[in-house]
């Protein structure tokens, strides 16, 4: 049984010091939490990583957008795509690296009505925080969160624990979105949950 937010653990700098591979699964189930009360259980995931992967942003090595990739694992890189939606990655590896897990999926558990409010034109909850974008606008998430420490709290923004351990079973797969590396299966998420994105996902 989940704990109570009193009982909230934050994700130690330990966690994000590896490769996305084996940080994307384990974020399964933990919970994205800003201080103004939303929460998200994380559902869906996206490792990338730096100059091993054709389809990371970091591939090409740092620019200007994709600095805090680079930086100290624990924080977040937050970009902008399709000229309209915010992505947000959590940092992994080693200073340098540019390794990152995209966080693709929420299940809002806390604060529903702040979400809510964040994305007043939908009306099933499942499609709150069902894709990155989607997940962004309702955690309140843009380029000013870009760079934000998740282990210090840092801007009102962290990752926690709530006892939850991630899923035995988690579904892996080809990344959605993307021209290149294509065939990595670095895309994980909680098998049968409805807050997953697209609804083949959902089937999986």
């Amino acid at each position: 049984m989940p704990l109570p937010p009193s009982r909230w653990r934050t994700l130690p700098r330990s966690f994000y010091h590896r490769h996305p591979t084996e940080v994307a699964p384990e974020l399964l189930n933990k919970l994205l939490v800003r201080d103004d009360g939303r929460a998200g259980r994380i559902v869906e995931v996206e490792a990338y990583a730096g100059d091993q992967d054709p389809a990371a942003h970091s591939f090409r090595g740092m620019t200007a957008r994709t600095a805090s990739m680079f930086g100290e694992c624990g924080h977040l890189y937050v970009y902008f795509t399709y000229g309209m939606h915010w992505g947000s990655n959590a940092v992994c590896g080693e200073v340098g690296q540019g390794w990152g897990v995209l966080l693709r999926a929420l299940e809002p558990v806390q604060g529903v009505d702040l979400i809510r409010q964040a994305r007043p034109a939908i009306r099933r909850e499942r499609d709150l925080a069902s894709g990155p974008g989607r997940l962004s606008q309702a955690m309140g998430i843009t380029k000013a969160l870009d760079g934000a420490d998740l282990v210090k709290n840092d801007r009102g923004i962290r990752i926690v624990s709530d006892g939850m351990p991630p899923p035995d079973d988690p579904v892996a797969g080809p990344r959605v979105g993307i021209r290149r590396a294509v065939e990595f299966p670095w895309r994980w998420h909680v098998r049968g949950h409805a807050h997953v994105s697209g609804p083949v996902a959902r089937r999986g």
